[in-house]
C-alpha cells in the first residue's frame, strides 16, 4: 500500500506518538501551558486520523497497531501530567484510578500472551471512551476545578471498554482490527 494518504494518515499518529515523549520533557520541565496545548492537539488529531484512513482507504494492521499505541501513550502522558500538576485529583480517586490501571494492564498482558502485540479491535465503546477521555483531559487541564461528573462518565465507559476487549482477546483466536464490538462478534457466531 503506497498511497499518499496511507503517508498523511501514518505521519499524524507517528506525531502522536513523538508528542507523547516531548510532553513528557514538558511535564518534567513543568511547561503547564505548552503541555496542555500539546495534549488538545494530540486528541484531535487522534480524532481524525481513523476517519482519515477510512477516508483515504488506507486501513492497515501497521496503522491500527500503531494508533493503539498512540492512543495509549497520549492518555497516559496526560494521567501523567495530572500527577505533576494535581496529585491531589488522584489521591482523592484512588481506589477508580486503580480499577482502571489494573484493568488496563490485565488486558495488555492478556493481550500480548495471546497475540503477542497488543489490541487493535477499536470498537464502537472503544470510540465512545476516547471521546469521554479527551473531554474529560481536556476539561481537566483548562478548567479551574475537575468536573468529576465527567471524570465518573469516562471512568465508566473506560471500564466497559476494556472489559469488552478482555472478553473478546478471549473468545477471537487471532489478532484482529476493526470489531466492531463484542455484541457483533457473538452475533456473527451465531449465524
Amino acid at each position: 500500500m503506497h498511497k499518499p494518504g496511507y503517508y498523511i494518515v501514518n505521519a499524524i499518529t507517528f506525531y502522536r506518538l513523538i508528542a507523547a515523549f516531548v510532553m513528557i520533557l514538558l511535564v518534567i520541565n513543568h511547561d503547564f501551558g505548552l503541555f496542555k496545548w500539546m495534549l488538545v492537539i494530540s486528541f484531535f488529531t487522534d480524532a481524525i486520523d481513523g476517519y482519515l484512513a477510512r477516508a483515504y482507504k488506507v486501513i492497515s494492521k501497521f496503522g491500527a497497531s500503531l494508533d493503539s499505541i498512540a492512543d495509549d501513550l497520549t492518555v497516559g502522558v496526560a494521567i501523567i501530567g495530572i500527577f505533576v500538576f494535581n496529585k491531589g485529583f488522584l489521591i482523592h480517586e484512588i481506589i477508580l484510578v486503580v480499577i482502571l490501571i489494573l484493568l488496563y494492564i490485565f488486558q495488555v498482558i492478556f493481550a500480548l500472551a495471546r497475540y503477542g502485540k497488543i489490541t487493535g479491535f477499536h470498537t464502537w465503546l472503544a470510540k465512545i471512551a476516547a471521546v469521554f477521555q479527551g473531554l474529560f483531559f481536556i476539561s481537566f487541564f483548562f478548567l479551574p476545578a475537575p468536573l468529576y461528573l465527567l471524570f465518573y462518565l469516562t471512568a465508566i465507559a473506560t471500564i466497559l471498554d476494556l472489559v469488552e476487549e478482555i472478553i473478546l482477546v478471549w473468545i477471537l483466536p487471532l489478532w484482529t482490527t476493526d470489531v466492531k464490538g463484542l455484541y457483533w462478534v457473538l452475533k456473527s457466531k451465531c449465524s
